[in-house]
């Protein structure tokens, strides 16, 4: 690691001790403290190899004084940061700007923090950092994009109406809220008029599934025709063809059956003609006798 760095014109930073672990300083407020709180602190503690981290949080005395209304108490933000990995030590009721004899106190070495100028208590608009930065002190972090304080006080203040509606579902009472007997009523009748859109929304969805699951059956059955047409006609014909064949075969025979079955009854019909016509009369001498009445 370079042993010194230029940040600006004229100022450099100085050399870190290399007989102890390194003592970085990050201040802030750290309310409703989120991934890019620790994010930030990360970076400090690992701006050098052997780095002690201390991290000074303001009392809510002097944050609503020159910041504004917190969510969270001071004594919550600092047990938030006491369950950070990255902080080894939490210095509460911290000054809103670092001065030398809060830095000799604290034997710190260096103070990290974004780029970005804050004000100061003088009202001028002078940058709390400004004096750490000359004297060459000053170690930048960066802010993590799309995530800060005022970005999730901004989101709960948007989606009000429903984050009101779900603590009085989960028991909290429209006086706790701040909530007026008239808004909770007008809320309760939103709400179930937006599940009911909803859940007709569901309904709709699910009606309009099964109309196109029918119509993409259809279309499949109508493509297999088409696309089968000729092997199903043909199979018709041949089953067809092998039926009338079959048919045939059996008038034919039938037919067969008839014509050689009609002379052997003639035949035998005329033989038996013969025989009544034909007789022998025993009373004469052995002549032979004929019947005939012609």
């Amino acid at each position: 690691m370079e042993e010194e760095k230029v940040v600006r014109e004229g100022t450099s930073i100085a050399e870190p001790p290399k007989d102890r672990p390194v003592r970085v300083y990050a201040d802030g407020i750290y309310d409703l403290f989120h991934f890019g709180h620790a994010r930030a602190l990360e970076q400090a503690k690992k701006s050098f190899h052997n780095t002690y981290l201390l991290v000074g949080c303001t009392n809510d005395e002097d944050t609503h004084k020159y910041k504004g209304k917190t969510v969270m108490t001071d004594e919550e933000r600092y047990e938030s940061l006491r369950h950070c990995r990255w902080v080894d030590e939490v210095i509460p009721d911290a000054p809103w700007v670092v001065t030398q004899e809060f830095l000799d106190k604290h034997q710190i070495d260096y103070v990290a923090h974004d780029a970005l100028p804050y004000a100061d208590t003088s009202g001028a608009g002078k940058d709390v950092y400004e004096f750490v930065k000359t004297i060459g002190k000053f170690k930048e972090t960066k802010r993590t994009d799309g995530i800060s304080t005022s970005d999730i006080i901004m989101r709960i203040v948007k989606d009000y109406n429903q984050y009101v509606m779900r603590n009085l579902d989960r028991g909290y009472s429209r006086k706790e809220l701040g909530v007026s007997y008239v808004k909770e009523k007008r809320l309760r009748m939103n709400m179930g008029l937006k599940k009911l859109h909803e859940k007709v929304k569901k309904q709709q969805e699910k009606v309009g599934e099964k109309i196109e699951i029918v119509a993409n059956t259809a279309r499949m059955h109508h493509n297999e025709w088409v696309e089968n047409a000729d092997k199903l006609v043909a199979g018709f014909l041949e089953m067809f063809e092998e039926r009338c064949h079959k048919m045939g075969t059996a008038i034919r025979e039938r037919i067969q059956e008839r014509l050689m079955g009609q002379p052997l009854i003639g035949f035998i019909h005329d033989k038996d003609d013969d025989d009544d016509d034909y007789f022998y009369d025993d009373d004469t001498d052995g002549e032979e006798t004929y019947d005939d009445d012609g």
